[in-house]
């Protein structure tokens, strides 16, 4: 990465208007402008963090407002695809998944992000945190807002208790057993997703990857003509009587909720799970734990979903200099430590300046979950996606395109709720993914 502002000296991350004016980021003039910020994350503490980031960057910029606007995890693509076609595009936009932001930059939609990860100093991130944005040599399409573990395991450990279970599961076969067993009285075993939706398409890859498969090779040819791929989708239809009746409807929302209720005895999700039990359900607040998702034996190694929740700045975005200081701003620790405990363990800090600091360790879920959030940074700090699946691999710039399809999500469909046969099912599964990779 070209840096130009070596010499500069950032105290955690001040970001004083001399550091950002040596990284090409220069202060607003005092004129009124408006910014226009989008994000699909949403929930009202986390609405509650934007609102201080914005007041004490519009009173650090005299004359500048700042519009936060909803976007959301399923709607997003059609957003960006008609902000982009128009024109109208918003200034900043945060969380939304590295592989959609390497779609956009392949695309030339997107101002090449040096200045900013410049300006919160690259010496503030943990090592490696923006290589997946490097997609063009010596230029990143976006960087890291957070981590993510996605695809947790989520355990009601007085449920396993009661029914004589003692370890979390290891493999797919202990799964289910653990299932069986808890799954009485109202509660189920499990809310995998079985909709045509991201989520089931994300969280079905996972499963992928857990029976020692991928979507495609590390040269990007399609590889789910495969037993691995195979087995991962007769092991989904197997957990579908597990879940209850409305999975075949499920996205993010209803899958966590049913853990958070109590409808269930495991959960797949990130650590939102740890502020939504405190909040909806605290009866259950000392018997819940996670542990990386099972696999189909243990000779697979885990694979955690990482979404590289992010920042990205449209090509054609106004007042371009003041959108790159307030994607900078986002990272100034007060805004961000509030914004990393709307949801502790949720979206996880990139800055290791952020982690080490006691204003982010003394949140009291963090201190009662120690083991759980650390658990999780672990996982998360390895974890891949469909844009990136193994070290191996080159960057996928048609995932975006393909989760926005939901040809996988169908294939998980077809195959559990229609009954298909198997071979069809990966046939057009196939063919489809290779007709996307051809654009």
């Amino acid at each position: 990465m070209n840096t130009t502002s070596k010499g500069v000296t950032r105290r955690s991350l001040g970001l004083g208007a001399a550091g950002l004016a040596a990284a090409g980021v220069r202060p607003a003039a005092a004129q009124q402008t408006t910014l226009r910020w989008w994000s699909p994350q949403t929930a009202p503490a986390q609405r509650e963090a934007y609102n201080f980031q914005i007041r004490s960057f519009e009173e650090a910029n005299p004359g500048v407002r700042v519009v936060f606007e909803a976007t959301s995890d399923e709607g997003y693509p059609a957003q960006m695809a008609a902000a982009f076609a128009s024109g109208q595009v918003p200034s900043v936009v945060t969380h939304l998944p590295h592989f959609a932001v390497a779609t956009y930059w392949q695309n030339g939609l997107l101002e090449p992000m040096n200045d900013v990860i410049s300006a919160v100093g690259t010496e503030n991130y943990y090592d490696g945190a923006n290589r997946i944005y490097e997609i063009t040599q010596g230029q990143y399409a976006g960087t890291g807002i957070g981590n993510s573990a996605a695809n947790m395991m989520w355990l009601r450990t007085d449920l396993m208790r009661a029914a004589g279970v003692e370890a979390a599961p290891r493999t797919w076969d202990q799964l289910r057993d653990l299932c069986r067993r808890t799954q009485r009285g109202g509660v189920y075993g499990a809310p995998l997703p079985y909709a045509r939706n991201s989520m089931t398409s994300l969280i079905f890859i996972c499963f992928v990857h857990g029976a020692g498969g991928q979507i495609f090779t590390p040269d990007l040819q399609v590889a789910v003509d495969s037993d691995a791929f195979r087995n991962a989708l007769e092991f989904y239809k197997s957990m579908r009587e597990f879940c209850p009746p409305g999975a075949t409807n499920y996205s993010w929302g209803e899958s966590l909720t049913g853990f958070v209720a109590g409808a269930t005895a495991t959960g797949i999700y990130t650590g939102r799970v740890l502020a939504n039990v405190a909040a909806q359900n605290p009866r259950i607040a000392d018997s819940i734990t996670c542990a990386e998702y099972p696999t189909i034996s243990t000779s697979v190694p885990h694979w955690t979903f990482n979404d590289f929740p992010s920042v990205m700045i449209p090509k054609v975005a106004p007042n371009m200099a003041l959108a790159k200081r307030f994607a900078a701003h986002l990272f100034r620790a007060d805004g961000y430590i509030r914004q990393l405990h709307a949801a502790p363990g949720h979206v996880l800090p990139v800055l290791k300046t952020i982690s080490a600091m006691p204003a982010y360790q003394e949140n009291a879920l963090i201190q009662k979950y120690r083991a759980e959030v650390d658990r999780m940074s672990t996982a998360a700090a390895a974890g891949h996606n469909l844009g990136w699946e193994s070290t191996s691999h080159k960057p996928n710039t048609a995932a975006g395109r393909i989760i926005a399809s939901h040809v996988l999500a169908e294939a998980v469909q077809r195959y559990v709720v229609n009954n298909e046969p198997v071979a069809q099912v990966v046939s057009t599964t196939a063919q489809r993914l290779e007709q996307i990779m051809r654009g």
